[in-house]
């Protein structure tokens, strides 16, 4: 075998392919372009889709955000209102508290006003009592001695008439006869 068969055998297919590689070259770039053009036609419609979305999103958000915004202005009015409510009302239960609460300060101070005088009264009685009882013991005193007094005297009597002549009784006179 000769030297030259193992250079013109790769040469004639490398032949070969470059004339099948030139023809579907041209059709590869065809397709190729057909492809790139749809390919740029899909991202035209889904940029269109995209930014048709995102304007009806964009929308949407800012009705939502126009609604939230109501509804937030709303819910703070209608807290501001409570609000304004609970303090009226807490001014007003204050105002009946510090009414409520002079009134039964005074009656406090009423009462115990007539608390001291009851007391004073009580211990005024206490005494008055105490000095009556002091002079109904006295009273008792006295007559207990009074009536001590009264049986010496007559204990005394009574011995001085004892031992006086005239008070002892004569001898009882004799007895008749009998005959």
């Amino acid at each position: 075998m000769k030297k030259w068969f193992y250079v013109l055998f790769p040469v004639a297919l490398v032949a070969i392919f470059l004339v099948f590689y030139a023809s579907s070259r041209a059709e590869t770039e065809r397709k190729e372009q057909q492809h790139r053009e749809e390919v740029a036609k899909a991202k035209a419609d889904a940029d269109a889709k995209k930014a048709a979305a995102e304007a009806t999103a964009r929308a949407d958000a800012e009705k939502r955000a126009e609604e939230r915004a109501a509804t937030e202005a709303k819910e703070a009015k209608d807290k501001e209102d409570k609000y304004n409510a609970d303090m009226a009302r807490i001014k007003e239960d204050t105002a009946k508290s510090s009414a409520t609460a002079e009134t039964y300060a005074k009656k406090v101070s009423d009462l115990t006003i007539e608390l001291d005088t009851l007391r004073k009264q009580k211990e005024s009685l206490t005494h008055d009592t105490f000095e009556l009882d002091k002079q109904i013991e006295l009273a008792e005193v006295t007559r207990h001695n009074a009536e001590m007094e009264i049986q010496r005297y007559d204990t005394i009597i009574a011995e001085k008439a004892e031992q006086s002549l005239m008070a002892k009784m004569p001898p009882p006179p004799p007895e008749p006869a009998k005959s």
